[in-house]
């Protein structure tokens, strides 16, 4: 028997009109996700409207993406962004460093041997979003943690359904941002985000949310506790802190 996701991608429907949202938004819209079944097993491609609307959602389509945490290896803060107005999905709200997917457009980005393509797709789109040069962040320095599956409204009839790769980088990067991406951007100690969260004028994406309650201060202090000889906090000591062979279903 079929799975709900596998269903839903057959009987996908996006007719939805884009054109009152801005202009390279609505164009990003064309790009193509990887559609994967609830174990992460690959089923196809769709375009990110298809894939973003909550009428498929909830009929169980769903797609690969990444979280990408960048911490400055000197003080261990963690760059985060404020998400720009112009985003369909849950714009000004504040997240990770980038969040994005990778495509099926790219066949770097299917690459599943050692998450590689998630990896690809991660330097890829900090560049894209906060202009950071791909040399500052070499896939081999990704640090994979795990993967989680969530479902999480945002507005109207867009949302998110992912199975979502958590990944760790601790590089000193040059940040640009691109305005129609990011709204702000600051580096964050642990206790200076934990304020942010605690400030109810504050708005944050789901998966940020999830992620922060469930993993992100715990694998924030094992940064911490396994300095290198220098004094600096090293992604790739994470490697094997968490499960990253199955996927975790999160609410």
């Amino acid at each position: 028997m079929s799975s709900p996701a596998i269903r839903a991608a057959q009987a996908a429907l996006a007719s939805v009109d884009l054109s009152s949202y801005d202009p390279e938004q609505s164009r990003l819209m064309d790009e193509r996700c990887i559609l994967v079944d609830e174990d992460d097993n690959a089923i196809g491609a769709m375009d990110k409207k298809t894939c973003h609307l909550m009428e498929n959602i909830n009929k169980g389509l769903l797609h690969r993406a990444f979280s990408a945490f960048v911490f400055r290896p000197s003080d261990g803060k963690l760059l985060l962004q404020q998400r720009a107005s112009e985003k369909i999905t849950f714009p000004d709200m504040w997240t990770n460093t980038c969040c994005s997917h990778p495509l099926d457009d790219f066949e770097a980005e299917k690459i599943e041997k050692d998450q590689l393509g998630v990896r690809v797709a991660a330097s890829r789109k900090l560049e894209h979003e906060l202009g950071i040069p791909q040399s500052q962040t070499p896939v081999d320095e990704f640090q994979y943690l795990t993967r989680i599956h969530y479902l999480a409204p945002s507005s109207g009839m867009w949302g998110e359904h992912e199975v979502d790769y958590i990944l760790f980088l601790t590089a000193d990067v040059t940040v640009v941002p691109n305005a129609n991406e990011i709204r702000d951007h600051k580096y964050v100690s642990k206790e200076e985000l934990q304020a942010m969260f605690d400030d109810k004028n504050n708005l944050f994406t789901p998966w940020f949310k999830l992620i922060a309650r469930d993993f992100l201060f715990g694998w924030w202090d094992e940064l911490y506790k396994r300095k290198s000889t220098e004094g600096k906090v090293v992604a790739k000591s994470l490697a094997g802190i968490a499960d990253g062979g199955k996927v975790i279903k999160m609410t």
